[in-house]
C-alpha cells in the first residue's frame, strides 16, 4: 500500500535499542537457510537461522486474486501478537488498537496490557494512494486515524525497545476486509524495527518470497537470502527512490510489442502491499491497446478497466518491464497473461476487472510481479535483486 503521507518526520528508529545479544555481521549477500518447519503465521516462534537471519512465515490474503501477504510480529511487554502486512510502499508501523471502535478485526492490540507502552500525544491521518484490494482509491476512501506511541517490538525472537509506532484509533470502512491488524512499513530507508535489528549485526537487507495462494509457504527474511527459493542468479539494479523502492525502467512491452509511449524511461515503484499495477492514463491505455480493444474504463470505479468475463479467459496479455542491471545489461520482469483477470466487479459480475489501473502521476507494480520472483531489498546497498522463483 502506497502512503501519500510523507513519513520521514516520524523518526521511527531514533529511540530504538536492540536487546538481543549482538551478532557478527554476515558478510555474504547470500545466506543459505535451512527449510522452515515453523507453522505459518507464528513469527514469535521462528528460531534464528544461519547468521541470525530472521525468518517470518507469511499468509496470503486471497480474495479471488492474491491481495496481500502478512505475518506476525509481537508488540509490548508481555508480547501481544500483531498481524501485519510487510509493506514496501510505506515506512511506518501502525496497527489496530482496542481504542478503535470502527476496526472490525479481532484480537486488537490492548495498550493497557503492555508495561512498556508509552502513549503519545500526536493524532494524525494516513492517506493511501493504493488500497487493500484491486479496486482504485476513490474519494480518499483509504484513511487511517492514528495516535503516536512507542513500545517494544519483537520479530523472530529479536526485540527492539522504544520503537516509534502508531496505534489505529479510527479507519475508513474499506479496511474492514483486512484479516490482519496493521502495516509494517519496509521502505528503502532503514527505520524503526529494521534499523534496530541491523545494528545488532544483521546485514541491512531483507528478502521476500511471495507466492500464489495455490503454492503457499511465502516468507520474509530479515538480514538474509534463502538460495533454495529461486532459480539462477540474482540480478541487481540500482534503487533510485528517496523512501519508496524505485527502479528505472527503459521500456514496457506487451505481447512482444511496444510503442513510443511505452518506450519512455520511467522510475517504477515496487510496492509489496499492492496487488495491481498502476500507471498514468496514457500508459495504461497504450498497454491495453496491445491486449484487446474490448478493455474499457469502468465508470463506476474511476481508474479501473474491464471487459466481459466471457472474453477474458485465454486472452494473451504478457507484460515485460525492462530494467538495467548494475552491470549494464537489460533484463525483464514478466507479468504472465494469467494475471490479467483480477475478478468480476462487485457492482457488475458480468464484467471482469483487468490488472492495470490508471493513476496519473504514479508508476507502480506490486504483487502481480513480485509473486513470480524472489526479491532482495538491499537497504545498505540501495539496490534491488530479482531471480525467478519458478511460479
Amino acid at each position: 500500500m502506497l502512503s501519500t503521507v510523507t513519513l520521514g518526520l516520524l523518526a521511527l528508529a531514533a529511540s530504538s535499542e536492540v536487546v538481543a545479544a549482538p551478532q557478527q555481521v554476515a558478510k555474504p549477500q547470500r545466506i543459505a537457510l535451512q527449510s522452515r518447519t515453523t507453522p505459518k503465521g507464528h513469527a514469535t516462534a521462528v528460531r534464528k537461522r544461519v547468521a541470525q537471519a530472521i525468518n517470518v512465515p507469511l499468509d496470503d490474503f486471497f480474495l479471488g486474486t492474491d491481495l496481500q501477504w502478512f505475518g506476525n510480529i509481537s508488540v509490548g511487554t508481555p508480547p501481544q501478537d500483531v498481524s501485519v502486512v510487510f509493506d514496501t510502499g510505506s515506512q511506518s508501523l501502525e496497527f489496530a488498537s482496542t481504542e478503535c471502535t470502527s476496526c472490525t478485526q479481532s484480537n486488537k492490540f490492548d495498550p493497557s496490557k503492555s508495561q512498556t507502552f508509552v502513549r503519545g500525544s500526536r493524532v494524525t491521518t494516513l492517506d493511501f494512494a493504493t488500497g487493500v484490494g484491486v479496486d482504485p482509491v476513490v474519494d480518499n476512501d483509504y484513511v487511517l486515524t492514528v495516535r503516536s506511541g512507542t513500545d517494544t517490538v519483537t520479530v523472530g525472537g529479536v526485540s527492539a525497545e522504544g520503537v516509534s509506532l502508531f496505534t489505529i484509533i479510527d479507519q475508513t470502512p474499506k479496511f474492514n476486509i483486512d484479516p490482519f491488524l496493521g502495516i509494517q512499513g519496509m521502505g528503502s530507508r532503514a527505520e524503526g524495527f529494521f534499523a534496530a535489528v541491523t545494528r545488532s549485526g544483521l546485514p541491512s537487507l531483507f528478502s521476500l518470497f511471495l507466492t500464489p495462494h495455490t503454492v503457499g509457504n511465502a516468507e520474509l527474511i530479515v538480514g538474509g537470502i534463502d538460495e533454495s527459493k529461486f532459480k539462477g542468479d540474482l540480478i541487481y539494479a540500482d534503487q533510485v527512490g528517496g523512501g519508496d523502492w524505485e527502479v528505472q525502467s527503459s521500456q514496457i512491452t506487451v505481447n512482444g510489442k511496444t510503442n513510443s509511449i511505452l518506450k519512455k524511461r520511467r522510475d517504477i515503484i515496487f510496492d509489496s502491499g499492492t496487488s495491481n499495477i498502476l500507471f498514468d492514463t496514457q500508459t495504461t491505455e497504450a498497454m491495453y491497446a496491445l491486449i484487446s480493444p474490448a478493455i474499457k474504463p469502468f465508470p463506476a470505479e474511476p481508474g479501473a478497466y474491464g471487459l466481459p468475463c466471457s472474453q477474458i479467459d485465454g486472452l494473451p496479455a504478457t507484460i515485460d518491464l525492462t530494467f538495467t542491471s548494475q552491470s549494464g545489461q537489460p533484463f525483464n520482469l514478466t507479468i504472465p497473461s494469467s494475471e490479467l483477470n483480477v475478478g468480476p466487479f462487485e457492482s457488475d459480475p458480468s464484467t471482469c476487472q483487468t490488472l492495470i489501473n490508471a493513476f496519473d502521476g504514479l508508476e507502480l507494480v506490486g504483487g502481480s510481479v513480485l509473486k513470480h520472483y524472489y526479491s532482495v531489498w538491499d537497504v545498505g546497498g540501495q539496490r534491488m535483486g530479482f531471480a525467478p522463483n519458478g511460479f
